[in-house]
């Protein structure tokens, strides 16, 4: 027969087990997106080709046509991803 407390000992590890997964799920489901389009927004993009409306930027490794809100950015400067519509970019100039 098995003990009481080798019996007490097996249920608080196995119910610790059981938390620890529980935790671990709803930590997992809680997190940002971060692959895809939706991944790109709030992340920086490397100008490529001068922006002054539109122009090129390097996100992610890949390139991305972009539309800047407004001013000018020059080649080289970062901008950050303020929104994704389709195969464009929308950014604003880093501060």
């Amino acid at each position: 027969m098995i003990s009481g407390w080798l019996l007490a000992l097996i249920i608080i590890v196995v119910i610790g087990f059981i938390v620890l997964v529980v935790l671990l799920t709803q930590r997992t489901y809680r997190q940002k997106k971060s692959a895809g389009r939706e991944g790109l927004v709030g992340r920086t993009a490397v100008v490529k080709k001068a922006l002054e409306l539109t122009g090129v930027v390097l996100a992610e490794g890949e390139l991305w046509t972009a539309t800047l809100d407004k001013g000018r950015a020059e080649p080289e400067e970062e901008v950050i991803i303020t929104k994704v519509d389709g195969l464009k970019l929308y950014v604003t100039r880093k501060k």
